[in-house]
């Protein structure tokens, strides 16, 4: 088991795998996401979520949509084991359906990030704020997702009723804010600047509250070595809070991407222990 934080009464693991893969999203090309569509067999992405198992993760964040669904379902009667924090499937029109369903699947459950800064922007926040009572009254862990840091401040100066924040390292919807509810699909001028991530750290660290931080490896753009990824996940951790995890996503066709990751993250989180970090 890697190093855990608790969320709510559950430990989770501080690195937690993605699903933008296993559902498409590259954040990258549109050859990038039919090439995760194409690998991502329902067989490919069960075997990643096995190999989590054994390389000490014990929770995945994936999308809540039915496809992801199904293969949860299947992975689970085959012997599964790993935890769900449910990303909601914003492109479906009954959301508050679609949360009393999903919410007694998952241990915990968030506001998909996009549509949170489609209803910033368009002053709509009290619509998120009515779906996360929703989640709350299911009994589900409740997160809010974002991009923008201002959403986190904004949420906490008002006393928003959440456990977690899902916080963006890179804020892509503050340069596409018309990106409504797909669920992440790739636009091809998606900025990455690293002075995002600076000002993210910052709130993340300021809210008392566990933040799982994602888009750490800019979609991929930050793992391009392996000095390189052991570089940004040394930045992830030495810049959020010891409360917090982080989320990124795998491809596992060309290399076992789940146990390097696991790996790097095992030996920093240890080596800092060790040393009293």
């Amino acid at each position: 088991m890697l190093p855990a934080v608790s969320l709510g009464p559950y430990e989770v693991s501080r690195l937690i795998v993605g699903g933008n893969p296993f559902s498409g999203f590259s954040h990258q090309s549109r050859e990038m996401d039919e090439a995760f569509m194409d690998y991502y067999t329902v067989a490919n992405i069960k075997a990643a979520l096995f190999e989590c198992e054994r390389q000490g993760i014990n929770t995945v964040l994936l999308r809540a949509d039915r496809h992801i669904q199904r293969v949860l379902r299947e992975y689970r009667a085959e012997g599964g084991t790993l935890q769900w924090i449910a990303q909601t499937a914003s492109e479906l029109k009954d959301q508050v359906s679609h949360i009393r369903q999903v919410a007694p699947l998952a241990i915990a459950m968030y506001h998909h990030g996009s549509l949170t800064d489609t209803c910033w922007h368009e002053g709509r926040m009290s619509e998120v704020r009515e779906l996360l009572a929703v989640m709350r009254d299911c009994g589900v862990v409740v997160g809010l997702g974002t991009h923008l840091p201002e959403v986190i401040e904004y949420a906490e100066e008002q006393g928003w009723d959440v456990d977690f924040y899902m916080a963006s390292f890179y804020a892509l919807t503050r340069q596409h804010p018309q990106q409504l509810v797909v669920a992440g699909g790739s636009v091809p001028d998606e900025i990455y600047d690293d002075a995002d991530r600076e000002r993210m750290v910052a709130v993340i660290r300021a809210t008392p509250k566990p933040c799982l931080a994602f888009k750490i490896l800019a979609a991929g753009r930050k793992a391009t070595s392996v000095g390189n990824l052991q570089a940004t996940f040394e930045y992830a951790f030495a810049n959020i809070k010891p409360t917090d995890a982080v989320v990124v996503g795998v491809y596992q066709k060309h290399m076992n991407q789940v146990a390097i990751d696991a790996g790097i993250v095992r030996d920093i989180l240890n080596g800092w222990a060790r040393g009293g970090k």
